[in-house]
């Protein structure tokens, strides 16, 4: 995408089809005559009367405490400097969105039209009671440091200025797993910083906590190293300056431990990093490029241990790590600040977090094995699911030890349970997917490429970096397509109809023959067939000139899947084909099957197509809690549709232990965990949380599926084939762009899950 392109999807983002990226949304019901004189007049006078006699009360009937304010005057606007308050109202707003999806927290963006730093203050002091918290963004140093400092000190409230603190945080847990395997102490190490702004000042405050010697740091800005006999430096800045003469970098860095960069890309170079001591730690952390790339760092030195700011090396410095599970434990303790004891208890608990066991569902994001605490992961990763329920609880705890928490803690247990609770709306699956997929793209074939939504998905998911696509349909259209999206990448385009593809034609309706010929295909059926795009896009996997196809966008589901069963065998041991959808839901990602081929399926039938589900969860992470649905509960009837469920269930339970799965249960009784413990305390499903439901025919899995989707417009992924021998994937009719995209990256995971296996078998 050229950058015009570029520029123009990212103001249709924000513009369409609301404007921004928040909004605020009722949480009581408000349906009634009855429903509005209790959110307002008359009944709203009671908590008011409360919280006039008691304003801690505050908490209890207003929303004051998970609001958080996202401050900033616009003075220092991500890289583009001081744009002012309007101007950065879109950044305000993103770290709005990343509060709610990280930790559950609600936000009110405030930009204030000022650079003077009383108004400042006076301004947020006065629409404090409103907030639980607040989180300065963006504003210019040295400005910032006495905003911060006394709003902590004249506020009741927890304030922190993330742009410092953040990477602070989350640079100093990475310090403290680097140091250990570097075989170093906090206390002997020589540090280099490149930079002397807000992030960097209170970086080294930090790492000075941690044990790091003052008059074993060397600081430098722009201009060079911070000297005393430099008027023009803050007194932040003088704690790190030194007397004497100037030293260049490059002979700072000499013997030095620990790089620390917070600068600018490219300033460190090979040849200086190699001067560095043995085992040399290195946070490049400029962004986009950092001050030495990540791959020449390590092709300079095996032995150097590298973080930057960017999610596409290992060991990435983002603050997401952090602010979301600090104001997290900060407000449900009810904190008056967030003080040096409460984010040094951030930081250990990143940094012992990187020691544990990696959850799969962070393998699989990653696409690693098996991630490990070493070089490569020295902090943990942003998708870990573990975060909240360590960080937050941390952050609590701390608070409550060091006398600043007004609503103590008592049962962490319930505590951590409600927090998992929280995070069950969030929409982590998507990015988990994306990520996964673009570790190891592959070719992928858009069957309709000449549709202009198909196309835009073909344009997201190669510029994304998630696949490689290969565009079927009239070329001529699809050309002028892609330069009305500015998709200008040169990419393979088909079309099976044309003369130029006869060879490639012929060839695939002779292999095509060569195996259906038994089954009533004719040879000129299958040179026939082979004009059609789906056919010929199936027969480029088959004949591994692609590695998946992905269709149906413009075709009915039937009509689409009908040449994917006739030319793509089924996987080894695989009875059957099914689908599967993923619905994201407020509880989290929910597998429902099958939802697109099987109409009426035999006992048997439902025993594989829940082994094939519970097998495509755990692709994705997932330990699968299977629910197989019907309109009864466990013998409640005999009818022919609930008794082959339970016999279904009865082979699952004699002959796959290992699976989590009971029924015949009613949908309510599977997804409420209160009424099944209640009424069936027998059931396996007890005490777990259903993630996966298996319904007995097509119908009412498909209608539940699409129910969820258009009344609740709940993210749907799918529908997921099953039991291919090929990675085939199938829109449904009228999909959009983003359904599409998604589909195109499980089609990749599909093809690389498959070339795994067939790698296994070759070993």
């Amino acid at each position: 995408m050229n950058k015009e392109s570029k520029r123009r999807e990212a103001l249709l983002y924000h513009a369409e089809p609301t404007p921004g990226k928040i909004q605020v949304v009722p949480t009581k019901k408000y349906a009634t005559q009855r429903d509005l004189s209790l959110a307002y007049s008359p009944g709203v006078a009671e908590p008011c009367l409360e919280i006039a006699a008691n304003k801690e009360d505050v908490y209890k009937y207003t929303a004051k405490g998970n609001l958080v304010a996202v401050i900033s005057n616009g003075t220092a606007v991500l890289g583009l400097g001081n744009i002012g308050p309007e101007a950065g109202k879109p950044v305000m707003e993103g770290k709005g969105l990343l509060f709610k999806i990280f930790s559950d927290i609600d936000v009110f963006d405030i930009e204030i039209d000022t650079e003077n730093v009383e108004e400042f203050i006076q301004t947020v002091k006065n629409i404090a009671p409103t907030f639980g918290g607040i989180n300065l963004e963006d504003i210019k140093a040295p400005e910032s440091f006495e905003i911060e400092r006394r709003l902590i000190e004249e506020l009741d409230i927890p304030v922190m200025h993330d742009d410092q603190h953040g990477t602070a945080i989350i640079s100093s847990a990475a310090l403290i797993n680097a140091l250990e395997l570097a075989g170093k102490k906090a206390e002997d190490v020589k540090v280099v910083v490149s930079g002397a702004g807000s992030a960097a000042i209170a970086c080294t405050d930090l790492y000075v906590l941690l044990g790091v010697k003052v008059e074993n740091v060397l600081m430098y800005n722009s201009k060079g190293l911070l000297t005393k006999d430099n008027p023009a430096l803050s007194d932040l800045q003088l704690k790190y300056a030194i007397d004497g003469a100037k030293i260049p970098l490059e002979e700072a860095v000499k013997g030095a431990d620990v790089f620390i960069g917070l600068s600018s890309g490219d300033i460190l170079s090979p040849e200086m990093l190699l001067t560095m001591a043995n085992n040399p730690i290195v946070f490049a952390m400029a962004n986009p490029n950092p001050e030495i790339d990540y791959n020449l760092a390590v092709e300079t030195r095996k032995d150097v241990i590298m973080a930057t700011g960017r999610s596409d090396f290992p060991n990435q410095v983002n603050n997401v790590l952090g602010f979301p599970y600090i104001f997290r434990g900060a407000l449900d303790v009810r904190a008056t600040k967030i003080n040096e004891e409460m984010k040094m208890a951030a930081v250990k608990a990143l940094a012992i977090l990187a020691k544990e066991p990696v959850p799969e569902q962070v393998n699989v994001a990653y696409g690693a094995m098996k991630l490990g605490f070493g070089q490569e992961y020295i902090i943990p990763k942003p998708f870990d699911p573990r975060l909240i329920t360590v960080v937050a609880p941390a952050v609590a705890k701390a608070a409550m030890e060091s006398g600043v928490a007004k609503n103590p803690i008592t049962d962490w247990a319930a505590y951590e349970d409600h927090l998992r609770e929280r995070m069950g709306n969030d929409n982590k699956m998507v990015r988990l997917i994306t990520n996964r997929a673009k570790l190891n793209p592959k070719k992928i074939v858009f069957a309709e490429a000449d549709q202009l939504n198909v196309l835009k998905a073909a344009q997201i998911v190669y510029e994304d970096g998630i696949g490689f696509p290969v565009l079927l349909g009239n070329k001529e259209q699809i050309l002028d397509l892609k330069a009305e999206l500015g998709f200008d990448a040169d990419l393979e385009i088909i079309d099976p109809k044309t003369d130029e593809e006869a060879v490639r034609r012929n060839k695939f309706a002779k292999s095509f023959w060569e195996a259906r010929g038994r089954r009533g295909v004719s040879k000129l059926d299958a040179e026939k067939f082979m004009r059609e795009r789906n056919y010929f896009a199936a027969m480029m996997v088959n004949e591994g000139e692609a590695d998946a196809v992905v269709t149906g966008y413009s075709r009915s589901y039937p009509s689409v899947v009908k040449p994917m069963l006739q030319l793509i065998e089924k996987a080894p041991n695989a009875s059957l084909v099914a689908t599967a959808n993923m619905m994201l839901t407020s509880r989290g990602p929910m597998f429902l099957s099958d939802t697109a081929i099987n109409i009426n399926p035999s006992a048997q039938d439902l025993i594989n197509i829940a082994i094939m589900t519970a097998k495509t969860a755990k692709m994705f992470g997932i330990e699968p809690v299977i629910a197989m649905v019907s309109f009864s509960n466990f013998g409640s009837s005999t009818s022919e549709s609930t008794s082959k469920v339970r016999e279904a269930v009865a082979y699952l339970h004699k002959n796959h232990p290992e699976l989590i799965v009971d029924g015949e249960i009613q949908a309510d009784f599977a997804l409420n965990p209160e009424m099944l413990q209640e009424k069936f305390p027998f059931s396996k499903l007890a005490g777990k949380k259903v993630n996966t439901l298996v319904f007995p025919n097509l119908e009412s899995a498909n209608i539940t599926y699409k129910l969820l989707k258009e009344l609740y417009k709940v993210n749907s992924i799918g529908p997921i084939m099953m039991g291919m021998g090929k990675p085939v994937h199938i829109f449904q009719l009228g999909a959009s762009v983003e359904e599409m995209v998604n589909m195109a990256a499980i089609a990749v995971i599909d093809a690389q899950e498959k070339e795994s296996k067939k790698n296994k078998i070759a070993q």
